[in-house]
């Protein structure tokens, strides 16, 4: 089995990246609109599995900089910690802030190390597609289980594995799995395509890490969807087409458990933990 690549260089080239992509405003730097801040949960909450009320909440937005998260759901009454790793993105939510006269806490920091914020502080965390730019995902919800009052909530979308290991195929442009499944290393950089983005590295991560690591690390799972981005009519190669063949992500409603739960003894899965 293959070894993981270093925490320092997958962060820094990832943080670098990151900062690059601000500039071109791409889909996850995009600031928050006046429709999507005028009626808040209807953009972001079309399954209610938030409840329909979130005012007054402390929220977690994880790695989710960019402008749109935070205000979107400051807007909705909520105490919002943006917390990212790439500065520019962060700024993009200062920005915002000032703009819409929001009050949003910003802090500087990788989704896997969350040391700097208060443990059990955070009544919900909402994370957009993003733990495939770490390479272990089950630090991640360690981190997210430490901060996360008993009882929380945890939503969280993720790129499937399958669309991770996939890519276009030369001359017919159909798609064949390229990286391997249990592999630790970044799946092959890319350039010029809409599936993925540029300069970052990423990784595939099991079902069994993602579903079986989040309940082993003190969460119960209540739902889980597909997000539909199938377009029949997309031309070959770009997202909406080969979504018609690979679900792009799974999104996630958790719920962190109010007990510690014990650490597992399979040293396959290493040691699992929550606080209590």
């Amino acid at each position: 089995m293959d070894s993981q690549p270093s925490w320092t260089h997958v962060h820094e080239q990832n943080r670098k990246a990151w900062d690059r992509l601000v500039d071109r405003r791409n889909r996850f730097a995009r600031p928050a609109s006046d429709q999507d801040c005028h009626d808040p949960l209807a953009a972001v909450d079309g399954l209610g599995w938030l409840g329909g009320n979130i005012e007054g909440k402390e929220l977690l937005c994880l790695a989710a900089g960019g402008g749109r998260q935070s205000a979107i759901y400051a807007s909705a009454g909520a105490r919002v910690t943006v917390v990212d790793i790439s500065p520019g993105m962060l700024e993009l939510d200062r920005e915002v802030a000032r703009e819409r006269r929001l009050d949003i806490h910003v802090v500087e920091a990788s989704m896997d190390d969350l040391r700097g914020l208060t443990p059990q502080s955070f009544d919900i965390a909402i994370h957009p597609v993003s733990t495939c730019y770490v390479p272990d995902v089950v630090k991640v919800f360690q981190q997210v289980a430490r901060v996360l009052k008993g009882g929380g909530i945890y939503i969280s979308q993720h790129k499937s594995p399958v669309s991770l290991q996939a890519t276009i195929k030369p001359g017919d442009g159909g798609y064949v799995i390229q990286s391997p499944y249990y592999s630790k290393q970044a799946v092959p950089k890319v350039s010029g395509t809409s599936l993925r983005e540029e300069g970052c590295l990423e990784f595939v991560h099991r079902w069994e890490e993602i579903i079986g690591g989040m309940c082993r690390c003190g969460f119960v799972i209540e739902d889980l969807v597909e997000p539909m981005h199938a377009k029949p009519e997309s031309p070959r190669g770009e997202f909406g087409h080969r979504a018609q063949f690979i679900a792009p992500y799974l999104r996630i409603k958790a719920r962190r458990r109010e007990q510690a739960v014990t650490p597992s003894s399979d040293s396959n899965h290493g040691e699992l933990w929550l606080p209590q």
